[in-house]
């Protein structure tokens, strides 16, 4: 009876798209499409290393280095990607950073390799591009009245559990949060730590900002550089955050009117809190979302814990492209202007997260500097990423290592 219902309705839907003369809209083609052994070689023909500010292919072996660090500690036999049927083992993972490391010295003089000895997969829909950079901002490490604004370190009371661990259902959720007499409550907003004074006795203040709208694009980059009063540079990077939802900034002051859409970037939103502070507490605190810091010996650091390289790193959905990943982009870079583009087929590395990447949407690293700020502030932009695993072919000097898997579950 059900059947003869739901089919009854949909020969309704259809023919009233008839008369009406609508077409059904194609849905959008979702998952990884393996490409042919040509797209792949005119792709490679577009790459452009300098345009990365990478001065060769030898130049990457640190970077790919540090992420076969990362993929061989994960379990061999565990599956880093289990999506749209395409299914990738951690060994996998691994054994395409080793093939790629032990073709530098001939990539150089035949990028071609690329698709010679990769199979390549496009992830579809073209996945959304934008970019974070390291901000430097004026701090100490000590209060004064020049410098007030609190940059706070992981507070005590915070707690994170991994619900995947207590069912099946929920796994990859965590769970952020702190306890008061006796009963599990959401951690402190925005609004209960910067003007509530929530944290007091709770976090540490790791360091005094000159400007509170510097901290708060301080936590939505995650990481970056103070330049303390006797101009010595101490790195910083993420320790955790209170678990609330990321709310962007930039739709809201949209839709209060403050900043028309045409206009919206990093730049135009910084401008216009600096020039009304008096609007400060209603429009940063519609973001409820808090993160907390470290200071560090070096950096910048991505979610494997490792050195992140400008314009090759890139925060993923973990759940769609593992860490420690590589793979080839295309994506157009903004110009001097915000008319001007400029196209990039770039190499990749899948090394860091973020907490409003998600699904087909990736944040590449831009480096620290003005320029990089720039093309962070106004990168955003739909691209396609290319990930690259291994075929069965061998090229003739490749390490025997590659076949070696010793990780754990092998």
């Amino acid at each position: 009876m059900r059947r003869t219902v739901v089919i009854g309705m949909s020969l309704g839907m259809l023919a009233a798209l008839v008369i009406s003369g609508c077409q059904p809209k194609k849905p959008v083609e979702q998952g990884f499409v393996r490409l042919k052994h040509d797209k792949a070689k005119r792709i490679v023909r577009e790459i452009d290393l300098h345009e990365q500010g990478v001065s060769s292919w030898d130049d990457l072996r640190p970077a790919l280095e540090r992420s076969l660090e990362y993929a061989s500690s994960r379990p061999g036999l565990e599956l880093a990607v289990d999506r749209y049927g395409l299914q990738v083992p951690w060994q996998e993972i691994e054994r395409s950073l080793k093939r790629l490391i032990n073709l530098l010295p001939q990539l150089k003089y035949d990028p071609g390799l690329l698709a010679e000895y990769f199979r390549w997969y496009s992830l579809k829909r073209s996945p959304l591009f934008t970019g974070y950079y390291e901000p430097q901002i004026e701090a100490s490490l000590e209060y004064s009245p020049e410098y007030r604004h609190p940059i706070y370190g992981k507070p005590q009371d915070l707690k994170v559990a991994d619900l995947g661990e207590f069912h099946p259902r929920f796994d990859g959720t965590r769970l952020v949060y702190r306890i008061e007499d006796g009963q599990i409550e959401p951690y402190f907003d925005r609004e209960a730590i910067d003007q509530g004074g929530a944290l007091l006795e709770r976090a540490p203040i790791i360091a005094w900002a000159k400007d509170p709208v510097d901290i708060f694009f301080l936590q939505i980059q995650g990481s970056g550089r103070l330049v303390l009063p006797d101009g010595r540079v101490q790195h910083i990077g993420y320790a955790s955050k209170n678990g609330r939802q990321y709310v962007s900034l930039g739709r809201v002051m949209h839709e209060l009117g403050y900043i028309d859409k045409g206009q919206m970037s990093m730049q135009s939103i910084r401008r216009y809190l600096q020039n009304n502070p008096e609007l400060l507490p209603e429009i940063l605190f519609t973001n409820p979302s808090y993160v907390f810091f470290r200071l560090l010996d070096g950096g910048p650091y991505g979610a494997m814990n490792r050195e992140l390289t400008p314009m090759v790193s890139l925060a993923v959905d973990r759940q769609y492209l593992a860490l420690g990943s590589p793979m080839v982009f295309s994506v157009d870079l903004p110009g001097k202007t915000s008319e001007d583009t400029l196209p990039l087929t770039g190499f990749g590395l899948a090394q860091d997260v973020g907490g409003a990447i998600k699904e087909h949407h990736l944040d590449l690293f831009c480096g620290t500097g003005p320029r990089a700020k720039y093309t962070a502030g106004h990168l955003k932009k739909r691209g396609e990423v290319y990930l690259l695993l291994p075929n069965e072919k061998t090229p003739p000097d490749i390490y025997r290592a590659e076949d070696e898997h010793t990780t754990e579950g092998s």
